[in-house]
């Protein structure tokens, strides 16, 4: 149990109050380390001095705290969007960090006479309104031009005053000739007519197109009834364009309406969240974005940062947010789901398989773009997970196979930087030990590998790993250790029984080391051990097939060369066994070929 050393933090810590609130760490020079929220403060910050973390990066931060202030709020809700304000406003460095914090483009309806409608990346507060923001730039370009498809909205920058339009200060451009615009500059469009499309267009924007087929259709229907046919044609070609911009909308669900949907994936230091806006069974936002962990928090926390970001950013007050676990937070009068089936389990998975295919992509980009940045990453997390002196550049691991102890073989695969260096594999043929014995014949391998390494003076691993438990990296140990004198972390990767690897073990005596399978470093592991029971296997049934082979060419007169000469020609004894005899003559003459075919044949048996 770590104790809290400095009285002072010893204080504040046991006066907190058990109430929402957000706390702040402070260094001595009495800048801001880190910013937390709570549901309950005092036990919040209490778990960071009362037990011992196995993160480095919390106990360095831990150490680093020389003062301790909080603040109290009524909420959850409210703690989470007072944690983001603080943690944008002073960028704490131990705090995740939103990595993509560019601006997107909004679509602006001016607060001015005859409003324009357009897109900007600008948002300014006079009064104007702002749909957005779009992080899918085609969506909105798709949207602009359904609006101005539909109606002749002018897009000149003139201040149409109605007494600059009476006193004709203002003629009509190319945009009124070509029919994108009906001439409101010279009073040839009255500003109620405008206006009230206008307030159409803003259901459009809203994602509100049930409401403007609706109205629409009552227009086009009282128009045909009053003979104004033109005026009905108009109305039925906007609906008809409404319900073409639907079909390139992605269409969820017509029962899901109003609702926020996030999919998240972790790893290592890396978090992706997805974020999916449902309105009227259409997905009008769809966004991933990436957050640099500091400080090992639990996904929980990250979600619940996420989401109270990215409904701030994108305005959103939707009634129902669909998450992939329990959170533990509240947001306002917002109601949290977690789908077990249906359309908004299909919903979640969409966000899911969104994030998962962002994350995929990143770590491709990452490893094209620089590949040994993506490795140096992941050995460093090794080094850290471990608690390795040196970066594990060079890994090797052993495995042994056999049938009963019969062709006893093992197999060294080697990993530089993080990638496997198959110029450097060795396959071993047992040569000392009689019978099943995994351990004398994995002893004899490693013995054998690192005396002769010793002796051409090629570089050590900086990691041995034996795919196997205790047994095979104490017999590991006994050689490097004890016999060869070399010091040289040793770890075992065990298998369930699937065969699947299960746990990593380190240390001695051996300790499981904690890893999610999900996590990449737990991944890579996994991929040596199968990497090097694939080669060993092959290793032995390539030994296996040969000896088999050559057993059924051992014959009388017929030696070890003439055999390899013939399986070297012909590649298989079901082909040679086929021959005739002038066939088999050619290539080892005719008194070894009669040898040979009147045995397959059965001739003289």
């Amino acid at each position: 149990m770590e104790e809290v050393v400095n009285p002072k933090i010893r204080e504040i810590v046991l006066s907190l109050p058990e109430s929402p609130g957000v706390y702040q760490y402070f260094n001595n020079k009495n800048e801001i380390i880190y910013v937390g929220k709570a549901v309950n403060l005092k036990r919040r910050v209490s778990s960071y001095f009362n037990k011992f973390h196995d993160s480095i990066k919390v106990r360095v931060l831990v150490k680093q705290i020389a003062d301790i202030k909080y603040i109290v709020v009524p909420t959850e809700q409210d703690a989470l969007l007072l944690e983001n304000s603080l943690i944008k406003k002073h960028q704490p460095r131990y705090n995740i960090l939103l990595k993509d914090d560019k601006t997107y483009p909004w679509i602006c309806v001016k607060n001015e006479p005859f409003p324009r409608i357009f897109k900007t990346r600008n948002v300014v507060k006079d009064g104007s309104y702002y749909f957005g923001p779009y992080t899918y730039i085609p969506a909105m370009k798709t949207v602009l031009e359904l609006v101005h498809n539909l109606y002749q909205l002018r897009t000149c920058k003139l201040n149409l005053t109605d007494e600059g339009i009476k006193q004709g200060r203002f003629k009509v451009c190319l945009q009124y000739h070509i029919k994108k615009c009906k001439g409101c500059c010279e009073g040839l469009q009255e500003r109620r007519e405008y206006d009230k499309n206008v307030e159409e267009i803003k259901y459009i924007l809203k994602g509100e197109l049930d409401k403007i087929e609706k109205y629409l259709n009552e227009e086009m229907m009282k128009a045909a009834e009053e003979l104004r046919f033109e005026d009905a044609q108009l109305m039925k070609e906007k609906l008809l364009s409404i319900e073409n911009y639907r079909s390139k909308s992605t269409i969820v669900s017509s029962t899901l309406n109003n609702i926020d949907t996030f999919g998240i994936e972790i790893e290592d230091d890396e978090a992706f969240v997805n974020y999916l806006k449902v309105t009227n069974g259409t997905i009008s936002q769809a966004y991933t974005f990436e957050y640099k962990i500091r400080a090992d928090e639990e996904k929980e926390e990250i979600l619940a940062s996420a989401i109270t970001e990215m409904r701030k950013r994108f305005d959103s007050h939707a009634r129902e947010i669909i998450v992939p676990f329990e959170i533990g937070y509240e947001f306002g009068n917002a109601t949290l789901t977690v789908p077990q089936r249906g359309d908004k389990k299909k919903l979640l998975d969409l966000s899911i398989q969104n994030v998962k295919q962002y994350k995929f992509d990143r770590m491709k980009q990452m490893e094209k773009f620089n590949p040994e940045q993506r490795a140096t990453k992941l050995l460093k997390a090794i080094q850290e997970i471990l608690k390795l002196k040196e970066l594990p550049m060079h890994i090797e691991c052993f495995d042994n196979s056999n049938i009963q102890g019969s062709d006893a073989v093992a197999a060294c695969v080697v990993y530089k930087m993080a990638k496997p260096s198959k110029k450097d594999y060795r396959k071993y043929i047992i040569k000392t030990v009689e019978g099943p014995d995994d351990y004398a014949s994995m002893k004899e391998v490693v013995h054998r590998r690192y005396t002769r390494m010793i002796e051409e003076e090629t570089p050590l691993p900086n990691l041995i790993i034996a795919d196997g438990g205790i047994g095979q990296m104490e017999v590991i140990r006994q050689v490097i250790e004890d016999e060869l004198h070399l010091n040289i972390p040793i770890a075992g990767l065990a298998k369930n029984d699937k065969h699947r690897t299960q746990e990593l073990l380190f240390g001695f005596p051996p300790l499981a080391v904690g890893l999610d399978p999900s996590n990449q470093t737990f991944r890579f592991f996994a991929s040596i051990q199968d990497e090097v029971h694939r080669f060993a296997i092959q290793f032995h049934r390539d030994k296996r097939s040969k000896g088999q082979i050559k057993s059924e060419l051992e014959l009388p007169g017929i030696g070890p060369k003439t055999q390899e000469q013939l399986i070297k020609k012909f590649k298989s004894v079901k082909r040679i066994k086929s021959l005739s005899l002038e066939e088999i003559a050619e290539e080892i003459g005719p008194a070894k070929a009669k040898l040979i075919f009147d045995h397959f044949n059965g001739i003289n048996k």
